[in-house]
């Protein structure tokens, strides 16, 4: 899309949208996560803080919270992890079908060989990678899940 193509948008707010800034994911182990990361997708972190307080808390929404997170960049937008350490949050427990259960979709550009080369890591992935039909017709996804249970998909545009 064009930039000024995303001026043309209606909505209340659409005019000022300029696109995804980042997905924040609640991880159990910050450094288990940033390891997952690096390891798989060679992914490293732009920093690692600490926030606590009143206005910290306000934000998400937590009494007393403190948290530690971080941004890895990647090609086209930002994943923030973040680990609560304070309160201590419920291990992830959606189907997919579950309201507020997201998943990560991550566009790769060989789905056969990242598919191999993350399951040759010991990542077990629902199906193999798989035709899409219908207006999706030409491109290929698959479902897998990080440690701590988190939905991801890889997703490649076949034409």
């Amino acid at each position: 899309m064009e930039a000024t193509e995303s001026r043309d948008r209606e909505g209340v707010a659409g005019a000022h949208l300029v696109g995804v800034h980042h997905i924040g994911v609640p991880v159990r182990s910050i450094e288990r996560s940033l390891a997952w990361w690096a390891e798989l997708f060679g992914v490293t972190p732009d920093f690692v803080e600490i926030s606590e307080g009143p206005d910290t808390s306000r934000i998400v929404q937590v009494e007393d919270v403190r948290l530690r997170f971080a941004f890895l960049r990647l090609p086209n937008a930002m994943v923030e992890l973040l680990e609560y350490e304070r309160p201590v949050g419920a291990d992830f427990d959606r189907r997919n079908c579950d309201v507020g259960a997201i998943h990560v979709c991550l566009e790769v550009d060989d789905i056969e060989r990242v598919h191999r080369l993350l399951r040759e890591r010991g990542i077990e992935f629902s199906t193999g990678p798989m035709a899409l039909t219908g207006v999706l017709d030409g491109q290929s996804c698959c479902y897998f899940r990080d440690a701590d249970g988190i939905q991801f998909e890889l997703w490649e545009r076949t034409s």
